[in-house]
């Protein structure tokens, strides 16, 4: 059933037409949209349905995919990716220069006081000779606790990855999302031990989160800091369940960008992100997810009354919106990955390359280079 779906999509691509091809956390189940023609819609106040893929800078609009056919497949057991090995690190070599130099001012302007934090982050093109759907099923066998994903649009591009951090996730008016900061590369039998540096890194991003969200929701409720893991990596998350009476723009203009993707204060980090990376983020640190997508959920009513015990139906409509991180863009024979770092007063520049190579890795595995 997999391999019809995935040759139907493949079909799709023959075209040059519309789709997107996703897998939801702890899921194995897949699921296609495909879009009937090759127009560029974009969302409004995101009061629209379809899937939605949105670009780092908030002021750019998002693209919006329509439901204009849908399938589903369950993931067939059983098939292990392989992994070639990771020659292209030696060539990181040379970008590494220019990011210890991003780190070390963006360590200044902190500081001086004039940031808190900042997310830097670099890109790194490399020869890519897989076919698209080959790297897909090889993300699916390699992060079966994130979100991954392969969308494609003649007039965007072809982006793939799989992303640990929820954005949002809502059904009526119920909201969860989370904070995410801090890495820490896996030991098999270890658990991770922070530092400070990543401890305050993760506080100042929930602190934001919460102080962003308490004009728009109610019942706001903060959960413990826990570590997760996603693929060879460690992470420190929070989560923050809260109930909302406003539309759905007003949450994601206050949760997009986050300080995790972006940095603190939001507009002085955004600007020396412009200024300083040398490069255009695109959809990378953006968002993307299912927006306002109904259905019908069968329930039985146990009323005594009703003596039939009858069946009943209620309607639900969610959005589950992801960040857009571990992912690449494929292009000419080429993939352009895209790693970065949280930058804070205690960062130290070697550890922070050493941690954009360490989130380099895991992509460039699935790659088989």
């Amino acid at each position: 059933m997999l391999f019809e779906v995935l040759r139907k999509v493949e079909e799709q691509l023959l075209k040059e037409l519309p789709f997107v091809v996703y897998k939801k956390p702890n899921s194995k189940r897949i699921h296609v949209i495909i879009q009937k023609d090759g127009k560029l819609r974009y969302t409004k106040d995101f009061s629209e349905i379809g899937f939605v893929f949105a670009p780092f800078d908030s002021h750019t609009p998002a693209v919006l995919m329509p439901l204009h056919e849908q399938l589903q497949a369950d993931i067939e057991e059983g098939t292990e990716p392989n992994f070639g090995s990771t020659n292209i690190l030696d060539e990181q070599e040379r970008e590494k220069e220019f990011h210890m130099d991003l780190v070390k001012k963006g360590a200044h302007l902190i500081e001086k006081g004039y940031l808190d934090k900042v997310v830097v982050s670099r890109e790194l093109e490399v020869d890519c000779q897989s076919p698209p759907f080959e790297i897909f099923q090889r993300l699916l066998a390699n992060y079966d606790s994130a979100f991954c994903y392969l969308w494609y649009h003649p007039k965007v591009g072809m982006w793939l990855g799989a992303t640990p951090e929820i954005l949002l996730r809502t059904t009526n008016n119920r909201l969860t999302t989370m904070s995410l900061a801090g890495t820490q590369t896996t030991v098999e039998g270890e658990t991770p031990s922070w530092g400070q540096k990543e401890v305050d890194e993760q506080r100042m991003v929930t602190e934001y989160i919460s102080k962003a969200l308490q004009n728009e929701v109610s019942q706001m409720k903060v959960g413990n800091v826990e570590s997760v893991r996603a693929g060879d990596l460690w992470h420190l998350r929070t989560k923050i369940t809260a109930v909302y009476q406003n539309d759905l723009s007003n949450i994601i203009r206050a949760l997009h960008p986050t300080p995790a993707v972006c940095g603190l204060p939001l507009p002085p980090a955004r600007k020396f992100i412009m200024e300083h990376e040398n490069y255009h983020r695109e959809y990378y640190t953006g968002f993307l997810g299912e927006l306002n997508i109904r259905q019908e959920i069968g329930r039985t009513s146990n009323d005594s009354r009703n003596q039939e015990n009858k069946a009943y139906r209620s309607l639900t409509t969610s959005s589950e919106l992801f960040v857009n991180l571990r992912c690449m863009k494929l292009a000419d024979g080429k993939a352009t990955l895209y790693v970065g770092g949280g930058i804070t007063k205690d960062s130290i520049p070697e550890n922070e390359w050493q941690e954009t190579v360490a989130k380099s890795k895991t992509l460039l595995r699935v790659l088989s280079i």
